[in-house]
Order: C-alpha cells, then structure tokens, then sequence
C-alpha cells in the first residue's frame, strides 16, 4: 500500500484517480479548494481518505498544506490541480506544484500533469513571466514550465522518479463535453506511474501520454533552461529544492 498525495481531486481526473487507487488499496490524501467543493470528497474520506483543504492560487494556502501534511512520509504526490485561463494560471499550475515539490518530506514519486499545449509554450516567456497572478498567464507556457520541472527531478532529487502525464484531451469540465480523448485512459497513466513495480513505470524524466513516452518540446531536457526555471522559481519563492 502506497500513501499518495493527489492534488485537485473533487473532481475530473483527479477524483478518478484518487477513487481508483483507494479502490486498490491504496492510501489516498484527496485536496479541494475550499470546504464547499471538498463536501463531494465525503464519500472517500468515509472510506478512510485524509482530505486537505485550500487554494492553490493563494501560496499561503499552498505553504500551510505543506506544513499540515509534516513529517508524515509520502510515496508519491500526483500534481492534478490545474487550470486552464486567467490569472491564477501560473500560481495554480507552476508555483504551487514546486513548493510542494521543495517541502514534501521527500516522495519517492512524483507526477506532473503537462498538456499537449505545452508544445506552443516558449521557453523565452518565462523571462516576463507574473509568477504572481497580477495578470492572466499562458497556460501552454504553464505546461512546458512544469513539463521541464518534472524533467529536472532527476537531478534535483536523485532517487526520485519525476515524470510528466498528457492525460488528452478528456470531457471533464476543463475539457468540455465534446472533448475527443478517453477519460479512462486519461487517469490511467498518472495512477501507473505513482504506484506500479513495471520496469517503464521507475524510469525518470519522461512525458508520457497513455502509458506510450513522447517526445516532449525541445526545451524540456534543456539543463540549461531547467536550471534557469529553477532559480527563477526560488527567486520568486525564497525557497529551493
């Protein structure tokens, strides 16, 4: 039995993931934005799930998660949360899913949920980029930053498995009812790569979509470009990995 950590779970592909792994046995930390939506969690903590509580976009939020969570050690941590326009992209998408990164007593795995759009993203943005939400953020440059990040795992946390999902293109609310991919297959990959033994699975590094490792943008295996993220990320947080 593994104890994971997945982020944005009242709904979508993080509720199916968290409903999944509690079904197999698992250990599930489930995460809504406020107390309002974490009530639709109340069937899975019933049945023994931990539930945490804030707003990704509010980094006090994010700090006092990470401070709730403690010492207690997690397996892995599933990065779901995520959104898709205006200005709390780059708090919801980026900054939160790194200081969680930098202060979770040390996972043994970690997931990042990237995008297709991540191959429209410019790694020359990040330069200009609001980390702090002033003003709305490109979600496809998100992508490519936390794409990148999970890429940097490897030598950021040696022994640490980081990898980056594409989940498609799915009919959650995010991506609308008329989305073309399959919702099934759009948890599948995250869940296999937090908790499975295969050989695939412990590899590190990689952007994966439906359980097939893609090629990602050019400038995800970039150290040159990681590095800068990286300390452009501490810079703006105080903290480090």
């Amino acid at each position: 039995m593994s104890r994971i950590l997945i982020t944005g779970s009242a709904e979508g592909l993080g509720r199916a993931a968290a409903e999944t792994l509690q079904a197999e046995g698992h250990d599930v930390i489930v995460h809504a934005r406020n107390r309002s939506r974490a009530a639709v969690l109340d069937p899975l903590a019933e049945r023994g799930a931990a539930v945490v509580i804030g707003d990704f976009a509010e980094r006090d939020d994010v700090l006092r998660i990470a401070e709730e969570l403690g010492d207690e050690p997690l397996d892995a941590v599933i990065h779901n949360a995520g959104v898709w326009s205006g200005r709390a992209v780059m708090p919801v998408n980026v900054i939160a899913p790194y200081l969680l990164t930098a202060l979770l007593t040390r996972p043994r795995r970690l997931v990042y949920l990237s995008s297709g759009s991540h191959y429209s993203g410019s790694a020359a943005a990040m330069k200009g980029t609001d980390w702090r939400g002033r003003t709305a953020g490109s979600y496809s440059d998100s992508k490519l930053f936390i794409t990148a990040l999970a890429a940097a795992v490897d030598r950021l946390r040696p022994g640490v498995v980081g990898n980056a999902v594409d989940p498609g293109w799915v009919p959650t609310r995010m991506g609308g009812p008329g989305a073309p991919d399959d919702l099934e297959q759009g948890h599948r990959t995250q869940e296999w790569l937090a908790v499975s033994d295969d050989a695939e699975a412990l590899t590190t590094g990689g952007y994966w979509y439906h359980k097939a490792r893609r090629d990602p943008h050019e400038s995800v295996h970039d150290q040159d470009f990681q590095d800068r993220l990286v300390e452009a990320l501490a810079a703006e947080t105080g903290i480090r990995i």
